[in-house]
């Protein structure tokens, strides 16, 4: 009987000691999701407003991460930024210079409303979730998420360091190519 319950009490031990992230499985559709502008510079009429911080959701998420990685593939981001986001016809996304700014509102306002010369908009054809799952995976390529939730390469797409061995660099928002 001393065994027995020696080893429920480690097994509850270790079942408490694991923390697990939370996964968000139930999202409003994509018609629903209606995106507001978000300011890329400082100018604006009036008086100065301070601009806020706005970090994605799944910045800090292996799992959010993960499908950020898999809608990059499934919506053929590759085919315009590349692979491994290296650059093709259109920007490298794991570079220090970033056109419209690297920060998590700036990247979603660039896959949801577009940019002149060949972003499309993906705004109200695909959910936000899936848009903010898309900014971590893009932040992730140029090494500005935590390495312990990013994602590690595919062994079908060998090309470059995997994603949570990129180490982060001051980025530049050089606003033209």
């Amino acid at each position: 009987m001393g065994r027995f319950t020696f080893a429920l009490v480690c097994t509850m031990a270790a079942t408490l000691g694991c923390e697990r992230e939370t996964r968000r499985y139930t999202e409003l559709p994509a018609a629903a999701n209606r995106s507001t502008a978000v300011r890329l510079t400082t100018l604006q009429p009036g008086s100065p407003q301070p601009i806020s911080n706005v970090q994605s959701p799944y910045q800090y998420n292996a799992y959010g991460l993960a499908e950020g990685k898999r809608l990059y593939a499934a919506y053929n981001c590759a085919g315009c930024h590349g692979v491994a986001g290296g650059g093709a016809i259109g920007p490298a996304l794991m570079d220090d210079k970033w056109i419209y700014g690297s920060h998590a509102d700036q990247i979603f306002s660039s896959i949801s409303q577009g940019r002149p010369d060949g972003m499309p908009s993906f705004g109200g054809h695909i959910p936000d979730q899936q848009i903010w799952q898309l900014v971590g995976y893009v932040q992730s390529l140029a090494g500005l998420v935590s390495q312990d939730a990013a994602t590690s390469r595919n062994d079908d797409q060998i090309v470059g360091k995997p994603e949570n061995r990129i180490e982060g660099t001051k980025q530049i928002q050089t606003g033209h190519r």
